[in-house]
């Protein structure tokens, strides 16, 4: 099988190397998209970073403003984007009507999900054959990889203890 020519877009490693100082790195990139660095900006970068879990854009909204009260809602919509393209965060769609986010600095493999459909506590798990799987399968029907995702719905212990005592 020979090596697809973009496949660095499907690897879990970020654009910004974890050598690097991530936040110098984050506000090169900025620059190098004539993007300003901001200080809001770099709250925002600042709250995303140092999660360790899920979060949504509200969540780093509020994180963001505890280090700048000068962060906006729409400040924090605009560099979602921009952090997910540099490589720092992904974004994890479970099919509700908000996205979640997650860093990717500390992440070697590719993650699949587990999530509750009741309290949407995401879980993530390593899954290594991923990308093995996914670029196979594309190429044995002619086409290169472009993403994938593996989600598994399953009741947390939480709500199963929950749904238990309801019963």
């Amino acid at each position: 099988m020979k090596p697809f020519p973009d496949s660095s877009r499907l690897r879990p490693t970020p654009s910004i190397k974890t050598s690097e100082n991530p936040r110098d790195a984050f506000a090169l990139f900025l620059s190098g998209r004539g993007l300003r660095v901001t200080s809001p900006r770099l709250a925002i970068f600042d709250a995303a970073y140092e999660r360790k879990d899920h979060f949504t854009a509200e969540d780093l909204l509020v994180d963001s403003r505890k280090r700048d009260p000068e962060v906006s809602p729409a400040t924090v919509y605009r560099s979602l984007p921009i952090l997910v393209e540099c490589g720092l965060i992904r974004e994890v769609d479970i099919g509700r009507d908000h996205k979640y986010y997650m860093t990717t600095l500390r992440q070697n493999t590719f993650q699949a999900q587990l999530v509750c459909p009741d309290c949407e506590k995401i879980v993530e798990i390593d899954a290594p054959f991923m990308e093995w799987y996914g670029k196979t399968v594309a190429e044995k029907n002619g086409m290169q990889l472009v993403s994938q995702r593996l989600q598994v719905d399953a009741h947390c212990k939480d709500c199963l203890k929950k749904h238990a005592g309801n019963t």
